[in-house]
């Protein structure tokens, strides 16, 4: 009975304590909040004011959505409002399947950017590319062409989506281009296969991650498995390759990195209590943690991308190599609000297991490779180096009868024509946009794209060059080892 007494009483006495806290914190929080409901004051006598006397009946749902985005902008360009129709579709696109270009865009010194086309897309297709800043959204059909200056990413996002069949020219500043390119492109319904790759050689592989999306993962592990049956035996290494991947899903991110990371930190968020900080940590049994990477990422490489990039950089588990990636290390989450509309919210930074944050600079790679075009690089190789038989009258070998003209030919570039150049301009990141049955499609096979993408073969020489170093050292090792057995005798 006692007992029972003290339990009551204990628990009135928390009841008391709590109601003190919280009408004193109440108090507090009103007091400091009152400037804030002056401005709410202010805001409601404008929509008083607009409804009763603007020259026009206004909806006003588009006038509360309209303020609701106004405000969201002067936040980053990450935190929006999802409206019905859009929050539906950041549902299915996580899925791998949704309508529109097969675009990701993003607001850059005030312009809407492409971050990247996703591959095999009506916008990739078209010959939208990174960097690309879209200028015009036109719509013929439906009458519709605007400047994107102003606009909201969601803004530029429902103009540019539509029915499938239905067509949108957006018109684009590109560097090199004197005037706007108008790029007419026939809106799709987008599915994108996560993963792709291939061998490269016996033993090693190419690895492309094209968006991180529901089953990232367990398609990334089928993908191995897959070519490693193929290959006739385990990879010895892969090319992980995370080039124009915008991110997505940032618990793939972190099923892609346990793959090959053992029980270590993959990502830690600090939201605005700084002294409030989450590790997620690497999960499973990382069944490939043996297998040798190089990892390839460039400017276009974002969010998800960063967070396993950086996490196998930090770990030693993989060399990065290519460019300084995009730099978006903010966390959203997705809140459910009234009408099936929603607010995605900037509410932390992402920080690599080393400490580095994402936010602004991105991943610098171990070693930075630049894109270059390979068929001009051949060109340049050729006429490079001046060599004894390029010599006047140099001395002739004693099977060589006279200085052969045929012997310059390969060494000096010749001038590039039109048709060389307009092969050129249509190479692609990874790979080159070829014509078959009149349109336009990409080599696919990892043997024939290393051979025309300069930061793949770069990147296939690193992974190579692994088990060479690994060779070397061991051999160093046991030389030293029977050199001080010999002193010992």
């Amino acid at each position: 009975m006692k007992k029972k007494f003290q339990v009551v009483f204990t628990s009135f006495l928390g009841i008391v304590i709590g109601m003190g806290l919280t009408i004193g914190l109440g108090a507090y929080r009103i007091s400091q909040a009152a400037p804030n409901y002056e401005y709410l004051d202010l805001f409601t006598k404008v929509l008083h004011f607009v409804q009763t006397s603007y020259v026009e009946e206004v909806d006003t749902k588009k006038l509360i959505e309209g303020a609701i985005k106004g405000m969201l902008a002067t936040l980053d360009p990450h935190t929006v409002y999802l409206a019905p129709d859009l929050f539906k579709e950041m549902q299915v696109d996580t899925q791998g399947k949704f309508g529109g270009l097969g675009i990701e865009i993003n607001i850059a010194d005030g312009f809407l950017t492409v971050v990247t086309p996703i591959e095999d897309t009506p916008a990739f297709i078209a010959g939208v590319e990174p960097g690309d800043r879209i200028m015009i959204i036109e719509d013929k059909v439906k009458k519709v062409k605007k400047e994107t200056k102003g606009l909201t990413l969601q803004e530029a996002v429902n103009l540019m989506r539509g029915e499938k069949g239905s067509k949108v020219t957006v018109h684009i500043a590109r560097k090199g281009l004197d005037s706007l390119k108008p790029i007419e492109i026939t809106r799709d319904i987008i599915k994108v296969a996560a993963v792709k790759g291939g061998l490269l050689d016996k033993d090693y592989a190419w690895l492309r991650l094209i968006q991180f999306q529901s089953n990232t993962s367990r398609d990334l592990k089928k993908k191995i498995d897959q070519l490693a049956k193929e290959n006739g035996r385990p990879l010895v290494g892969a090319v992980l390759d995370l080039r124009n991947n915008p991110g997505g899903l940032l618990e793939e991110a972190i099923n892609v990195s346990s793959l090959f990371l053992e029980k270590a930190p993959v990502v830690s968020t600090m939201g605005r209590t700084k002294a409030k900080q989450e590790i997620e940590y690497a999960r499973g049994n990382a069944p490939f943690k043996n297998l040798k990477l190089v990892v390839l990422v460039n400017e276009a490489s974002a969010s998800a991308s960063e967070i396993v990039a950086g996490a196998l950089q930090d770990h030693k588990r993989a060399l990065v190599v290519g460019k300084q990636t995009f730099g978006k290390g903010s966390v959203q989450t997705v809140i459910d609000l009234e009408n099936k509309s929603a607010l995605k919210l900037t509410v932390a930074r992402y920080y690599t297991p080393s400490g580095r944050s994402i936010q602004s600079k991105g991943i610098t790679p171990d070693i930075e490779v630049d894109r270059i075009d390979m068929a001009a690089l051949e060109k340049a190789r050729q006429g490079k180096f001046l060599k004894e038989a390029d010599l006047e009258n140099h001395l002739l070998r004693e099977d060589e009868k006279s200085i052969s003209s045929s012997s310059e030919e390969g060494r000096t570039p010749k001038s590039e024509t039109k048709s060389d150049k307009e092969k050129r301009d249509q190479d692609k990141l990874f790979g080159v946009i070829r014509e078959k049955d009149g349109k336009k499609v990409r080599i696919e096979d990892p043997k024939e794209i290393v051979k025309i993408d300069f930061q793949l073969q770069q990147a296939f020489s690193y992974l190579k060059a692994w088990n060479l170093f690994e060779t070397v050292s061991e051999t160093t090792k046991n030389g030293v080892k029977s050199a001080q057995a010999a002193e010992s005798k």
